[in-house]
């Protein structure tokens, strides 16, 4: 930037000097001196305060990325299962185990026998069609729910259920055989339709149930082309492939019946998957605690911490941080730093810790966590139950694990409503880039307001010096004539 005494030195020196141009004084080079001497020191301020605020929103938005980012990948970690004692099966091939949210298996101990498997009704027809696209007929098929029996491809009997017969119109947009398939899919009614084609062409209409006993169903058709599809005791338009079955397995020798192959409440907090058959060979449950997945998940949480307090500490800097004045930078900073010995109700047996520092996290004196692995280990040999409580799906700032407090904590630094003589306001850090952004606009407007200001101030200086020039180049030209005329008198005085 040009000084005020620099700048009048050179205008003066460019008056004194110029010769032979017009007024001799160069105003071009003058009226750009004046204008940024002008608005130099409005410009520099603003392109300072632009800046600043420039760098306290990319400074939010870094701070805000990474505690939520920490939240919500502890949360899906947790949710994940892997941090969740698991059951275990001694057969995969009969039948597989898996923990519903919220389960505690820990001793998990039972047998179960699975004796038959959960069966859907099939039933196909008997009589190929010419092709998937072969005319059926129009009409009404009725469909009826009930509990039926199977002998030698047919049904024997069938009961009716309690629910209403389903009716399902086809009419002549869906007379084809393909056409009936996607009006009885189309109803979803409980009942899948699909066309099985021959190598020849030849195509058959095959009908699919949910499992279990009650989903037996029969189908009758309102005309005589319809009832080409009838299922029903007595009728033969149809064979029945696989008869509808409840699985029968055994608890501890227990018999029960289920309607599906997946069985959530036979044992609390286990979801049993059956796989297959295994008359007289029970399959032994038990559990199995992730000591190791447990372990590895203390570290990666401190160790994540760790680099967002990096983050927060250069932001907040009290020096050079862009944030070293903004409450909801520096208050995350405060709620991280307090987390470690956060007391969280976990719901665990008494005696299960109920802190990190209780399971070897520590904060070091620069603000940073570290892990005594030996105690963390120690603590995870005596009482996994209360490790994996830590870190259990939960809700609440210090009810449901070190998850929900973290994500209370980014929740709350975050983004948070709050109401203030009925209006409501947010605050956190995204009322922080709010606040930076509505700043940076005004001082946006501003500058646009300087620049209207300085091209208005530069036009009429011009005009001013282009004025100016033309008088003195006037005055020049009559010196020029006059001293010409006395020239010529002294000559003819001569």
């Amino acid at each position: 930037m040009v000084t005020t005494s620099a700048t009048s030195t050179n205008l003066g020196q460019s008056i004194l000097t110029a010769q032979n141009a017009g007024s001799g004084v160069d105003t071009a080079s003058l009226v750009s001196s004046l204008v940024q001497a002008q608005f130099a020191a409005k410009n520099a301020a603003l392109t300072k305060q632009e800046n600043a605020l420039t760098a306290q929103i990319s400074s939010v938005a870094k701070v805000q990325s990474g505690i939520t980012g920490f939240a919500s990948g502890l949360k899906s970690l947790v949710k994940g299962g892997s941090l969740v004692t698991q059951p275990t099966s001694s057969d995969s091939a009969v039948l597989t185990a898996s923990a519903l949210p919220g389960a505690k298996l820990s001793g998990l101990s039972a047998s179960v026998e699975v004796t038959r498997l959960a069966t859907p009704q099939i039933a196909t027809t008997a009589t190929p069609f010419a092709s998937r696209t072969a005319t059926v007929g129009t009409g009404t098929l009725t469909l009826t729910f009930g509990t039926g029996t199977v002998s030698n491809g047919a049904l024997t009997g069938f009961t009716a259920g309690t629910a209403s017969a389903i009716e399902i119109p086809i009419d002549s947009d869906h007379q084809t055989l393909e056409g009936v398939a996607k009006a009885i899919n189309a109803k979803a009614a409980g009942v899948t339709a699909s066309i099985v084609t021959d190598a020849d062409g030849t195509a058959r209409l095959t009908l699919k149930g949910a499992t279990g006993s009650a989903q037996a169903f029969t189908l009758s058709g309102d005309s005589p082309a319809l009832a080409q599809l009838n299922v029903g005791v007595g009728e033969t338009a149809t064979s029945i492939g696989s008869a509808a079955l409840n699985a029968q397995l055994k608890l501890d020798g227990v018999a029960v019946e289920r309607a599906t192959n997946t069985v959530t409440d036979l044992i609390d907090g286990v979801k049993l998957n059956l796989a297959s058959a295994a008359v007289g060979k029970p399959v032994t449950l038990g559990s199995s605690t992730p000591t190791a997945g447990l372990s590895q998940a203390v570290t990666d949480f401190v160790d994540t911490y760790n680099q967002l307090q990096a983050v927060l500490k250069s932001e907040t800097d009290s020096a050079t941080g862009p944030l070293r004045n903004d409450y909801n930078a520096t208050g995350l900073s405060r709620a991280l730093r307090g987390l470690t010995l956060t007391t969280l109700t976990t719901g665990a047996a008494a005696g299960a810790p109920t802190t990190l520092s209780a399971i070897g996290v520590s904060t070091n004196r620069d603000g940073t966590l570290s892990v005594d692995s030996a105690k963390l280990a120690a603590v995870l040999a005596s009482n996994p139950d209360g490790v994996e409580a830590l870190f259990a799906d939960g809700t609440g700032a210090s009810g449901g694990g070190i998850a929900a407090a973290l994500d209370a904590i980014s929740a709350a630094a975050v983004d948070k409503a709050v109401t203030v003589n009925g209006k409501t306001e947010r605050i956190g850090l995204v009322g922080s880039a709010a606040l930076y952004t509505a700043a940076k606009t005004r001082v946006t407007d501003a500058e646009a307001k300087v620049a209207t200001d300085t091209t208005a101030y530069q036009e009429r200086l011009t005009k001013q010096y282009a004025a100016s020039d033309a008088r003195v180049a006037a005055y020049k030209a009559t010196q020029t004539t006059l001293t010409n005329q006395i020239a010529q008198w002294n000559k003819s005085g001569n």
